[in-house]
């Protein structure tokens, strides 16, 4: 069973409104509700409540009825935001979970550092000044050459010697 050539040109004419006015309804609508999401469901809305209307009988304004009705159902939206006993955007401090670490993990922190501390110290010397002087200062292996007047060579291998040690004395001691 075909459309009537009326129903066709109600069609058409929902059509032709659709096209027209769908991006401005949508920026009303977000600037109405301030979430872009939200008024793309409430202008899906809006257009499937007057889709029988518009489609069914001459409408004289039906961008008004549209812009009416998303109006009414972006209202109809906040006043559920703002009785929702749970709001989705907004978090409460007080009752959020801190983002410090607990006294667990700092006291483990402590123990970690005192552990690699004492690894350090116990490096050789020329070890030692390498990688304190990579690690801390976060100088290149060039510009550690040139302060210790040796080779960029030997800086390498004194940063690879004490980096194989720091490993092989930390292993077991402290956990991934």
């Amino acid at each position: 069973m075909d459309p009537s050539p009326e129903e066709n040109a109600g069609q058409r004419d929902f059509a032709t409104l659709y096209s027209a006015t769908l991006a401005p309804l949508r920026r009303y609508l977000t600037r109405l509700l301030g979430n872009a999401s939200e008024a793309q469901d409430v202008a899906h809305d809006a257009y499937m409540r007057v889709y029988p209307t518009i489609t069914g009988q001459p409408t004289r304004y039906p961008t008004a009825l549209i812009y009416t009705a998303a109006r009414r159902l972006a209202i109809n939206r906040l006043k559920r935001r703002s009785i929702s006993p749970i709001a989705r955007e907004s978090s409460n401090a007080e009752t959020a979970a801190s983002q410090a670490p607990g006294v667990e993990q700092q006291v483990m922190a402590r123990q970690e550092l005192e552990i690699l501390e004492k690894a350090i110290a116990e490096l050789p010397e020329g070890c030692k000044a390498v990688l304190l002087l990579r690690k801390i200062e976060l100088l290149s292996h060039r510009e550690i050459s040139e302060r210790l007047g040796i080779a960029v060579s030997t800086v390498e291998k004194q940063h690879a010697r004490a980096l194989r040690l720091l490993r092989s004395a930390l292993e077991g001691r402290i956990d991934p």
